[in-house]
């Protein structure tokens, strides 16, 4: 009996050999296709319900909406299995301020002139200031440069310095411009600079609430120097005590006077009081096998315009089909590794606030990286992919694909490839350097692309609701979107599992 039930045991165990042998192995193509199908429309139509709906009040970054966005797309990276991406944490915070000026007064002999009607200056350039002098210099056009120089032996060290406005004859215009004149007086320690305009005088047309508020914005490099003041000619007649033309044209020179000190005992007084927001970037990641130490970026941003007097943005085509997308492609991930096809390389999914504030949450990452720029082989950044153009509403089946051939000869090829799936006509037209719109330089990759990191911009172009309360769900083309999501899934999927990473070989145009 024993014996009997050894030999039928080696016989099962022969059997299930063959069987396993005449099974041929899934071709990593064939698992590909079997994860993509996660990507399904229920699926997305569900979630960019959700990301475009009116809880989410239009995602304006550093506003409760784009907080609650932030939360949802948490959530459901949690669900589908990803594990949180900003070292432990699941979100990348930053700070964005936004300034409102308390008091903006200058002061001549007796006489008080305020911000907004007689002078005006950049509230986010300036400091809070509160300074005295008993007379002020005036320094020309205020030049400092291979071919002019008005400071030239004048003492302007910790003064008050008057200039004017533009160039003389035969000066190239941008010498002019504000930022230089303030270089220039920051270069010889110019203490505060009042710039005669004529232009400011129109600043008292304007609403004066919105004037004395910044808006949300990031800092800069900056660097110490002087707040620059644009004062009205009437103002600059008051400093210099007599008519603002004779005060400073001399007609037989046919020139302005040179620089000469003014007794006027003037003070100024710039105080700001600023708020700090903390709005994120949200990233999940899913660990690699054998070369974990590489990483694929698939990015978009989840921020729109908000509510603008009253009315919802709901940017349900820009961009909540880029962050649907990019969940979507997650979980497609996050399906495969429970299945045992986990990616080689590692994957971080990412979307970033601040793009319509002009990039600041994925150039807030690049700044302060995470992961080694120089292990990320890759961003992958989606911007619109969930309706048409003008351009193609006759054919549909379409995807502009922008800087796939700016800084790696292979990155092109993988696209087309991985297209085989999808069959999309590939649209190049916006990747041509010399494009007028310059979607290139227009979307969150860009900050990745500066880092020398090869990208493809996946875009479906602009239409009639960009930018306009009427991009609304039941506007996207949900079949389109899969698809296009699809075409960016297959690509990573290559770039992950391939075993050399891309070339960085081309130089950006």
């Amino acid at each position: 009996m024993r014996c009997t039930r050894v030999a039928i045991c080696k016989l099962l165990c022969i059997i299930m050999t063959v069987s396993c042998q005449a099974q041929p192995a899934p071709t990593d193509a064939t698992v590909a296709k079997q994860f993509a199908s996660f990507i399904d429309t229920g699926w997305l139509h569900q979630r960019l319900g959700v990301i475009a709906g009116p809880q989410m009040e239009g995602r304006e970054t550093a506003t409760r909406g784009q907080a609650k966005a932030a939360a949802y797309i948490i959530s459901q990276f949690r669900e589908a299995g990803l594990q949180p991406g900003a070292a432990g944490q699941w979100e990348q915070f930053y700070n964005m301020y936004e300034d409102t000026l308390l008091t903006g007064l200058i002061r001549i002999k007796d006489k008080e002139y305020h911000f907004g009607e007689d002078f005006i200056t950049d509230l986010l350039d300036s400091k809070s200031e509160q300074l005295d002098a008993d007379h002020l210099v005036f320094a020309g056009y205020g030049l400092r440069n291979e071919r002019v120089d008005d400071y030239k032996n004048l003492d302007v060290k910790g003064k008050v310095v008057l200039i004017r406005e533009g160039v003389p004859s035969g000066i190239p215009r941008e010498y002019g411009i504000s930022s230089n004149k303030l270089a220039a007086a920051r270069s010889v320690g110019v203490k505060a600079l009042l710039m005669i305009s004529p232009h400011a005088r129109n600043y008292r047309l304007l609403n004066k609430s919105q004037l004395r508020h910044t808006g949300l914005y990031m800092p800069g490099p900056t660097s110490a120097g002087p707040n620059i003041y644009f004062i009205t000619p009437a103002m600059a007649a008051d400093l210099l005590g007599k008519p603002y033309s004779d005060s400073l044209y001399d007609p037989k020179k046919n020139n302005f006077r040179v620089p000469t000190h003014v007794k006027a005992p003037i003070h100024i007084e710039l105080t700001k009081k600023s708020i700090v927001y903390h709005p994120s970037n949200v990233l999940g990641m899913i660990e690699g096998s054998d070369k974990k130490d590489e990483y694929v970026f698939v990015t978009a941003h989840y921020d729109h315009l908000g509510l603008q007097d009253g009315v919802l943005y709901p940017g349900a085509d820009d961009d909540g089909s880029g962050t649907t997308a990019v969940m979507a492609i997650a979980r497609a991930f996050a399906q495969a590794k429970a299945a045992g096809h986990g990616p080689r390389r590692s994957m971080i999914f990412m979307l970033v606030s601040g793009e319509e504030k002009g990039l600041l949450g994925s150039g807030y990452y690049t700044s302060n990286p995470i992961y080694p720029l120089e292990k990320t082989v890759t961003d992958l950044n989606i911007d619109m992919i969930g309706r048409i153009d003008p351009a193609h509403e006759q054919d549909t089946n379409y995807i502009y694909i922008i800087g796939d051939n700016r800084l790696s000869s292979e990155l092109r090829g993988i696209n087309e490839q991985s297209n085989r799936n999808t069959r999309f006509k590939l649209d190049y037209k916006y990747n041509d350097p010399n494009d007028p719109e310059d979607f290139y330089r227009r979307s969150d990759h860009y900050h990745f692309a500066e880092k020398n990191i090869p990208v493809i911009f996946y875009f479906n172009g602009t239409h009639w609701d960009y930018h306009q309360p009427g991009d609304t769900v039941d506007k996207i083309d949900f079949p389109l979107l899969q698809r296009r999501a699809q075409l960016v899934f297959y690509t990573a999927w290559e770039i992950a599992n391939r075993d050399a990473r891309l070339k960085v070989d081309k130089a950006e145009k």
